[in-house]
């Protein structure tokens, strides 16, 4: 038998409180799903700063003086808008924000904390993504960019981080309880 959640009576304006996922496999599939989001991001950040001869070469890696944008944005891309971005390819702006989001993206998916905030930024980042490779070769309308971004959602609006995370004890800081979009 499923087992349930009591629902507060009074549910704090923009908190999960009002979040209820009655069955214990559900939560677990959930919680799932958060580890596979958090080492989508995170597997590229550590294969690209350190270059761990996967998709980038030891030589290329960040620690090297490497760009993580650079080789993608000028040679990897494809449609209309493949070469919009040639312009910051490489800035080093830009790879900080880069690296920057593949790291905060993971972490706050593996720990389950700032869900909220990692499912949009995730979901910006694939969209940025998706622009730079728009008409993917196997599906003209879409591909894994909008699927991991929606798993990101699902993931921040069903609580995922309170399940085999620290999504609860996050919730609870005074500082995510008074500013409640850091859930």
């Amino acid at each position: 038998m499923p087992r349930t959640t009591a629902r507060t009576a009074h549910a704090a304006p923009g908190s999960q409180d009002e979040v209820i996922v009655r069955s214990r496999a559900a939560r677990g599939v959930l919680a799932g799903l958060r580890v596979l989001v958090a080492w989508t991001f995170l597997w590229p950040f550590l294969d690209k700063m350190f270059g761990l001869g996967f998709a980038t070469k030891t030589e290329a890696a960040v620690i090297h003086g490497g760009s993580p944008t650079a080789g993608f944005l000028l040679h990897g891309t494809q449609g209309p808008f493949a070469h919009a971005f040639d312009g910051v390819a490489g800035a080093p702006w830009l790879d900080a924000l880069f690296m920057l989001g593949l790291l905060g993206i993971g972490l706050a998916f593996l720990l389950g904390i700032g869900t909220r905030i990692a499912a949009v930024s995730c979901t910006a980042m694939m969209a940025f993504m998706y622009l730079v490779t728009l008409q993917p070769a196997s599906n003209p309308i879409t591909d894994d960019h909008w699927m991991i971004a929606l798993a990101a959602i699902a993931v921040a609006v069903t609580g995922a981080g309170s399940y085999a995370g620290l999504g609860r004890w996050w919730r609870d800081l005074p500082l995510v309880r008074r500013f409640r979009w850091l859930v």
